[in-house]
Formats: structure tokens, sequence, C-alpha cells
């Protein structure tokens, strides 16, 4: 494979409402697209940073300068078999998973297109199409809150997520198990915002039967989350806290996590997801694929990981109108609550040209070297 050079593009897509966490709140999406052009074909990737780096320590402009200055010239002139050696060339360079899987899908994606092959069955998919989830942010008000749940449910998402933090909680959960029953599929995320100190507070949510509390701590504490465990019964996910196939196993002997969130950008790219995804499945561990808000290219991709047979509880998988009123590419219609799998090659969708060039905000070509 000969990789005759890559594209940085800066596109700037407005939310359709905006989407409030415990790190804070977005309104607009920026988003850093890659395209490697390998031996004359086109393929995409997309880096899910934020603008800062609050969810985790890598940050947009930060993804700029090491794709431009470190990771695209540290495969100038390589000889690739396949994409599955872009993790092997860039390992020197220490950090920065979110910049390196948008590389590795965009080279991942050319390879796809270029033999023809879908996304999906590369990673070894076995369903035609996943179930939807939608993750609901903090919002000012909790009858306001219901009411985007009771929207959510009438569209057919099977799943609801809440965002958490101190103060927006407890009273949230029950809230909303009052209006919508005990039937209602329903988990919490709290993107690290609480402590050990707030084990007590936190075991209240037991009495709702919930899916998962996802990150109650800061993602280096896996004792923390280990001594956590042990004093709630709702099961505890990792997400910020799990980079790598690695990590993942240490959460697990630990006993820090009894679900994972599998976030492909977080852990260096899809085949890391895979491995990851693989390893849980021998320790009978549960994943889900979690979301970053993404266009439709990452949501493509992450459809296609999400029909993995480990994938059994439904993730952020949501349709393109939960985000955006026009996405990058075609957009993915919820049917019954669940999104088909692309099967044409590569991603299976590309972005549509008048739409990118409309929110591209800013360029870059990088060509390789020989």
């Amino acid at each position: 494979m000969k990789l005759e050079g890559i594209e940085l593009r800066r596109v700037a897509m407005p939310l359709v409402s905006p989407f409030r966490t415990s790190f804070g709140t977005q309104t607009t999406k920026d988003i850093l697209l890659v395209r490697a052009v390998v031996d004359g074909v086109d393929g995409w990737g997309e880096c899910v940073t934020l603008p800062d780096p609050v969810y985790s320590a890598e940050y947009t402009d930060g993804a700029v300068d090491v794709l431009r200055g470190h990771l695209v010239p540290a495969l100038s002139g390589v000889d690739l078999a396949g994409a599955h050696m872009v993790s092997e060339v860039l390992a020197p360079i220490k950090g920065h998973r979110m910049a390196k899987a948008a590389v590795e899908m965009a080279v991942l994606d050319a390879e796809l297109r270029a033999q023809g092959r879908p996304f999906a069955r590369e990673l070894g998919a076995v369903r035609t199409r996943v179930p939807c989830g939608v993750s609901v942010g903090i919002m000012d008000e909790i009858p306001r809150l219901l009411d985007a749940v009771d929207a959510y449910l009438s569209e057919g998402y099977a799943r609801i997520k809440l965002k958490i933090e101190p103060g927006w909680d407890v009273d949230v959960v029950r809230a909303v198990r009052e209006r919508f029953g005990d039937d209602l599929a329903l988990q919490v995320d709290a993107n690290t915002a609480y402590t050990l100190r707030d084990a007590q507070h936190l075991a209240r949510l037991d009495e709702f039967g919930l899916l998962l509390i996802e990150q109650p701590l800061d993602e280096e504490d896996l004792l923390g989350h280990a001594d956590l465990a042990r004093m709630l019964s709702t099961p505890i996910c990792l997400d910020e806290s799990i980079t790598s196939a690695h990590t993942a196993a240490q959460a697990i002997r630990l006993g820090a996590t009894s679900v994972i969130n599998i976030k492909p950008g977080r852990v260096g790219g899809y085949l890391e997801a895979r491995r990851i995804h693989d390893l849980a499945a021998a320790q009978g561990v549960p994943v889900w694929c979690g979301g970053m808000v993404e266009s439709g290219l990452g949501r493509a991709a992450n459809i296609a990981l999400a029909a993995l047979p480990g994938f059994v509880l439904p993730g952020d998988v949501s349709a393109s109108d939960r985000f955006y009123r026009t996405d990058l590419t075609e957009p993915f219609v919820m049917r019954d609550g669940h999104l088909d799998v692309p099967q044409a090659p590569g991603l299976g969708v590309a972005p549509l040209p008048d739409v990118l060039q409309e929110v591209t905000t800013w360029t870059e070509w990088i060509p390789m070297g020989e």
C-alpha cells in the first residue's frame, strides 16, 4: 500500500440543541477529519477530540499539531502491508490515541474501499442492525429533562443514558423512574465527577435498578472504582479509564469494572477496540459502544463495531438527527429503535461534497515523501 498523502480538515457543525455534561456544554462540534489517499483511493477518519482537554488530555489543536509534526511524518515513505501496521509505526510516539485512531481509521477505510470489503465484516460483525441508545445531557430543570426523555422514547430509542453530576443525580433518576417506570432501560454517566467520599450518596442510586453507573471516579483511580464496586449493587462501567486492551485487562482483574464502554478514538482505533471486545468476551464482561457526538463518518464506523457479538447492551449509537439537522453523510435514520449496519465497501458512507464544503473551516494537505 502506498500512502500518497493526508489531508487534515476541520469542520464546524452546529448541534440541534446544547449538549451539557459534567465537564462542559457543546453547542457546535468542531470536528477534525483525516482524509488518507492510499493508492489513489480516499479513506476518511474522524478525530474525536474536544476543543479543550476536559474529557481527556487530548484536544483538537493538539491533535492537529501532533498529526502535522509527528504522526504523518512517521508514516512518510513507509511501505504499509495494511492498516494494521499504522499503530505499529506510530507506537514510538507516546499517547495521542485519538489522533492515531483517526489516521488508522482513514487508512483502513481506504484499504477496505479498494478491496470491496465493508468495515463491519472486517471487524467481525454478526448483526445487520444494532439497537440505539441515546445520551441525555444535564439540563436546567427536571421537567425539561423528562420531556426530552419522553420525546426520545417516542422516537423508539431502546435505552436512555442520563448525564449526572453532584446536585443533578438521585432526584433526577427518581423523577425519570417515576415518570417512565421500572421497565425503562436506564443508566447514568458521571464523566469522573465524583470521588470515593461520595460512595454513600452514589449508593442511593441502587434502588432504581440501573443498568450501570458509568465512570463515577477519576480516570486513573482504578483502585477507587474497585472499592466503590464493592459498596454498590449498581454495576460499575468504565469509560475514560479504558485506554487499551491492557488497561481493560487490569480493570477487570482488579474488579474495578463489570461492564466496559468501548470508544474507538479513546483506545487508539477500531482495531484496538476489537481487541478489547475480544478480551472482554473471553472474560464474560459485556461491552457497549460509546459515542463522542460523531458525524456520519464516525457514526458509520461505530455502528459497524456495535454489530460485533460481545456488544450486548445498546450503545450511544443514535440517529443522525439526535445531534445534527444536516449530517456530513447521508443521514442515519432509526427504524424500530435500530440502525442498519452499512454494507458498502469501507465505511459505507462518504461526505456529501456540498455539505463538506459548507461546514469546512480549514484544510491542510500533507504529501508523503518517498
